[in-house]
């Protein structure tokens, strides 16, 4: 069984958690441990695991995360007013070989999932995203992923898989069960031509690291869709984590990667979390530390909403364009919108039927203003065509 692979939480966290208040998470964890073994999954709504693995890195980890430490400062945040029971079940080491690695994520991923409960992976690496989204393939047909990364990380076709080439190998692997995948936060310096064509071409999303700063809000419809969400912590800028010569001057600010996590956790769809590329800096054990935080955070707001215009949680708004009407909905109690698209221009569609998509105010604004964001074209080609 996979989980046999895991390596307990270590003595020294346990030691450092008996000092702490019985407020701080420390305390209210449960943990992986020699002693006891594996906490009991019944009842768990969110599982942290470590991945060890970095043999795919597309620059040479000289040392390994001490996730020792990412734990220590992750614990000693106090709780929330949160109903989620946490539990830790300690770390993957390397196996034999890279695919070895990537077998017991995978499974151990699957295993989670199958129990309802939300991986929050902390990786060493980004291509660990790999196995975690072939986790679904048993339990899901079709899958949303997105990436929190100044990078889209294509690589080239003859590339194996690396950090800076692992969306490649989830296009093209089979089965493909990739429906859509989303960038958040992409530095234009960072990609070649050819791969923002790609993107094109593929009817993905991309949203530039300045067009999201400017207004963080535009990130949660994204995350409202999503399925998988992986974050490359090189998308923070290095003066906010204290990184080395890998990390960009530009980036995320800390706040900003915090409220994208926690819009993550918001998010009713989202059902695993990856943080990936972190270096040893107590700066950046901290930061990971207020990420999951925040993640976690967002969990205890989640609310499972369908838009309905039979539901007085709703209102309902028509909007004519010079082809067809727009229908949008406003819930009234978290304020969030979505908008049916029909079969916006025939010639790009094969049938009549809806697509309910998450948007902003401002996509009913400019709606009504005649203004149609070219998403929700990508959308509806990508599901008929």
């Amino acid at each position: 069984m996979a989980f046999d692979f895991l390596i307990p939480v270590s003595d020294k966290v346990l030691a450092h958690s008996e000092l702490l208040p019985q407020q701080a998470l420390g305390k209210n964890i449960f943990m992986h441990t020699e002693k006891d073994g594996l906490p009991v999954f019944a009842q768990a709504d969110v599982a942290i695991f470590g991945v060890l693995e970095s043999r795919n890195a597309f620059e040479k980890k000289p040392e390994k995360l001490d996730l020792d430490e990412v734990r220590i400062q992750l614990y000693k945040l106090m709780m929330g007013n949160w109903n989620s029971t946490i539990i830790d079940i300690g770390d993957v080491e390397e196996g034999d070989s890279v695919e070895d690695t990537y077998f017991v994520v995978k499974e151990i991923v699957a295993g989670l999932l199958e129990e309802n409960i939300i991986p929050i992976v902390i990786g060493l690496t980004q291509d660990i995203t790999y196995p975690t989204y072939r986790a679904f393939d048993k339990i899901k047909d079709m899958v949303n992923l997105v990436s929190i990364d100044s990078r889209f990380d294509f690589g080239e076709d003859e590339e194996l898989i690396s950090s800076h080439s692992y969306m490649s190998k989830i296009i093209t692997d089979k089965p493909n069960n990739l429906f859509n995948f989303s960038n958040i936060g992409y530095q234009s310096y960072f990609n070649a031509q050819e791969e923002m064509d790609l993107m094109e071409r593929l009817f993905f999303d991309a949203y530039r690291l300045g067009e999201i700063a400017n207004n963080i809000g535009l990130a949660e419809p994204v995350l409202r869709s999503s399925d998988i969400v992986s974050l490359d912590l090189r998308a923070i800028r290095a003066a906010e984590i204290g990184m080395s010569k890998n990390f960009s001057p530009n980036g995320f600010t800390g706040r900003e990667i915090c409220a994208i996590a926690r819009y993550a956790g918001i998010s009713d769809r989202v059902s695993l979390f990856g943080i990936y590329e972190g270096e040893n800096s107590h700066q950046a054990f901290q930061m990971i530390a207020q990420i999951i935080w925040y993640f976690i955070e967002g969990l205890s707001f989640r609310i499972k909403e369908q838009p309905s215009s039979k539901s007085e949680d709703f209102t309902k708004f028509t909007v004519p364009t010079d082809s067809e009407e727009l229908v949008f909905y406003k819930s009234h109690v978290t304020e969030r919108w979505w908008v049916e698209v029909p079969s916006i221009l025939a010639e790009h569609t094969k049938t009549n039927s809806v697509a309910l998509l998450p948007c902003t105010e401002e996509d009913y604004l400019d709606a009504c203003n005649q203004i149609i964001p070219e998403r929700w074209f990508k959308a509806y080609r990508k599901g008929f065509n």
